[in-house]
């Protein structure tokens, strides 16, 4: 399948997992686009995971590489880490993809 393809976290997880069936899908992709909210869900998981490092340096990567939509890296950064510091203090951020339903009319 060809194509442009905006990528979810999930997408972007198994990326990073070498998902074989993933993986062939974006080789046939034309473009390839992941929102800055997805970068942040990335860094919030890499903040509460137990290479935080590591993992930080693995998203920083890919978002070097990949055409990141609606903000930079560095604001999808700091809001996993505001996330992750609110949510250990019992007052987490609410879930919402509210910004998705806008990227993909930027993208059409």
């Amino acid at each position: 399948m060809s194509g442009r393809f905006l990528l979810d976290t999930n997408i972007v997880i198994a990326l990073f997992a070498e998902d074989l069936s993933v993986e062939e899908q974006l080789e046939q992709a034309e473009e390839v686009f992941v929102p800055s909210i997805v970068l942040g869900e990335l860094y919030f998981g890499a903040c509460k995971s137990g290479r935080v490092q590591q993992n930080l340096g693995r998203i920083d990567e890919f978002a070097l590489n990949t055409a990141v939509l609606a903000s930079d890296a560095d604001t999808a950064r700091e809001y996993g880490v505001i996330k992750s510091t609110l949510q250990e203090k019992g007052q987490p951020i609410p879930e919402n993809e509210s910004g998705l339903p806008q990227l993909l009319d930027n993208m059409t």
